[in-house]
C-alpha cells in the first residue's frame, strides 16, 4: 500500500485501508507473495492500521537520508518487527554537492552517492538506490567496502532537516485523478464487454436461425 490515502469521495478511510490490506493478506496467505508492506505511514498511521490487521507489515517504505533522518519511526517500526526501508536514499541527487557529504566521500576516498548509500546500511536501513546507467549500478554496488568512522556517521546522522524531496502534498490530487482515470477505464472496458456480447450473441442468432 503506498500511500495511507484514500479517494476524497471515500466515506470511511479506515475500513477502506483495512479492507484493502486484508485482500492483500490473503495473497500472503494463499503463497502467492513472500511479503507485504506498506510505504509513507507514519507511526500515527501505523498505529491506526495495525489495530486492523492481522498480519503485521513486513515492511515500511519512506524517504530517508541524511536530510530526512525520521528517527523516531524507524525506532517505532524496529519494535514492532517491521523493516524499515529508505526510498530516494539521493534526494534526487540534490544531496550530492552538499559540503559535509563532499567532506565525508574526500575522507573515504569514495562519491558522495557511495556515502549516502553507506551510510543508510550502516544505520540498518535498506536503501532503494534508483540508477538506469550501468556505471552508478556498479558504483552502488560497490559500496560494502568502503566503512564510514563513527566521527563521519555522527556528521551524517546530525544533518537532519526534515528536507524531503517527495511532495506528499500533492498526493491527494494524484490519488483523486488515478482513480477518476480508473473509473473511466473500467467504464470503457465494461461497455466493450457488453459489446462484445451482444456481437457474440447476434452471431449465435444468426448461426441459428440459419440451421
Amino acid at each position: 500500500m503506498h500511500w495511507p490515502e484514500c479517494p476524497s469521495s471515500c466515506t470511511d478511510r479506515r475500513q477502506l485501508l483495512a479492507d484493502t490490506w486484508r485482500a492483500m493478506e490473503l495473497l500472503y496467505h494463499k503463497g502467492l507473495c513472500r511479503a507485504i508492506g506498506v510505504s509513507n505511514f507514519w507511526i500515527a498511521d501505523l498505529q491506526r492500521f495495525l489495530l486492523d490487521c492481522t498480519v503485521v507489515p513486513h515492511v515500511n517504505q519512506v524517504e530517508c537520508h541524511p536530510y530526512h533522518n525520521p528517527r523516531e519511526l524507524i525506532a517505532y517500526c524496529r519494535q514492532r518487527g517491521i523493516q524499515f526501508e529508505g526510498y530516494s536514499p539521493l534526494a534526487k541527487a540534490t544531496l550530492l554537492d552538499k559540503a559535509p557529504v563532499l567532506a565525508v566521500a574526500k575522507r573515504n576516498n569514495c562519491t558522495p552517492a557511495q556515502v549516502l548509500l553507506r551510510w543508510s546500511i550502516q544505520n540498518d536501513v535498506i536503501a532503494i538506490p534508483q540508477s538506469t546507467s550501468e556505471e552508478r549500478l556498479k558504483e552502488n554496488a560497490q559500496i560494502f567496502s568502503i566503512e564510514l568512522s563513527v566521527d563521519d556517521m555522527a556528521v551524517l546522522d546530525n544533518l537532519h532537516r526534515n528536507y524531503r524531496v517527495v511532495d506528499s502534498s500533492t498526493i491527494q490530487q494524484k490519488i483523486d485523478t488515478s482513480y477518476a482515470e480508473q473509473l473511466q477505464l473500467s467504464w470503457q472496458l465494461a461497455g466493450q464487454c457488453k459489446n462484445e456480447k451482444r456481437c457474440m450473441l447476434g452471431s449465435l442468432h444468426s448461426k441459428l436461425t440459419k440451421t
